[in-house]
């Protein structure tokens, strides 16, 4: 009697074929990864579709990941290094070593300055909310972008110039208004100028134990980098830049439509006086992940595009972010130690 195999000859080919799809699998979620770490790596100027791609940077490590993941499955020792290296490189930019980080001069006494910022979303931000928390947090500063009369009415209403009695302002109803609330002295310097968003620039005058410590705050608001406004969005942060680098004790608070992802905003910060780099407080502060935008309306990964970027002689702690009903922006907070004139 002769034994033959019943096995069909295509009986191994299921499992082979599901063994061969974890490597496809692997270099589909290795793709985007790779192009776009390439952008990151190289700060040209990329058009309009990379520039916004470039904000969500940070994401990245979920695919890359996965990849990872999917090569170990799929046994390819190959694709392991690759997506090993990929992973390594979103882990780079997630946590950067060359951020600037403040330190006041030996000795110098410094002044406390709480400041906040809110991208108010065309005036709709919940004014009692915004002042509940400069209330709650002992807030000097406040900063507001897309300012209206409208918020400005409701911010008086709930009891803000008691708190902040000094105010330069601008409203407008097409997201271009502007506000400055201080517990200080305060004196408008001008604006920065050729951006489409109002830029005010004021010297506030701290006072403290000792010395007074003057402060130059710019209100940020960056034109976003949408169709061919990205070219204006390079332009309003070039010259931010600029403003960067001038001497003396400077904030610049707002809305940057920019991440720590783009190299525009990186260029702003390696901009500071005597070439040593401006400090952004969230990024110092180990939280430049958590996301200050869009808190309401768009579904899209959370990014930080609003920031405290401060001269190199100011340090900064308690870095916070708050969800404010009625924006699509959170509110940022963080206590500045300014040094003294003396």
């Amino acid at each position: 009697m002769t034994l033959r195999s019943t096995a069909s000859p295509a009986a191994g080919r299921p499992a082979r074929r599901r063994s061969a799809a974890w490597p496809v699998l692997c270099v589909l979620a290795t793709v985007p990864v790779a192009g776009l770490s390439v952008f990151r790596a190289i700060p040209a100027q990329w058009p309009t579709v990379v520039v916004q791609l470039l904000s969500f940077t940070p994401w990245l490590l979920i695919p890359a990941g996965a990849a990872i993941l999917l090569a170990v499955v799929g046994r390819r020792r190959s694709l392991v290094w690759l997506t090993a290296v990929a992973a390594a490189a979103q882990l780079f930019w997630l946590f950067p070593l060359d951020y600037g980080r403040g330190a006041p001069e030996a000795g110098a006494v410094t002044v406390p300055l709480t400041a906040m910022n809110i991208n108010s979303e065309f005036g709709q931000a919940d004014a009692a909310e915004i002042v509940r928390l400069v209330r709650e947090k002992g807030v000097g500063l406040l900063t507001v972008q897309e300012h209206s009369q409208v918020l400005e009415d409701r911010l008086a209403a709930a009891g803000l110039p008691e708190l902040l009695p000094n105010r330069l302002s601008d409203p407008t109803d097409d997201g271009a208004g502007s506000a400055i609330y201080s517990a200080h002295r305060l004196e408008a310097v001008g604006t920065l100028p050729d951006t489409p968003f109002q830029m005010p620039i004021v010297r506030l005058t701290l006072d403290g134990a000792g010395t007074p410590a003057v402060l130059e705050v710019a209100n940020v608001h960056a034109l976003p980098p949408v169709d061919v406004r990205v070219e204006q969005w390079r332009s309003d942060l070039a010259a931010l830049a600029r403003l960067a680098a001038r001497p003396g004790n400077r904030l610049l608070i707002g809305d940057f439509n920019a991440t720590y992802d783009h190299a525009e905003f990186r260029a702003l910060l390696d901009d500071g006086p005597d070439g040593r780099k401006m400090v952004d407080a969230g990024t110092a502060a180990g939280m430049r992940l958590v996301p200050t935008w869009p808190m309401e309306g768009h579904r899209l990964p959370g990014i930080a595009i609003d920031h405290l970027v401060t001269s190199p002689g100011i340090t900064s702690a308690g870095y916070s972010v708050h969800r404010i009903p009625g924006t699509d922006h959170a509110a940022v907070v963080a206590t500045l130690a300014v040094p003294s004139a003396g």
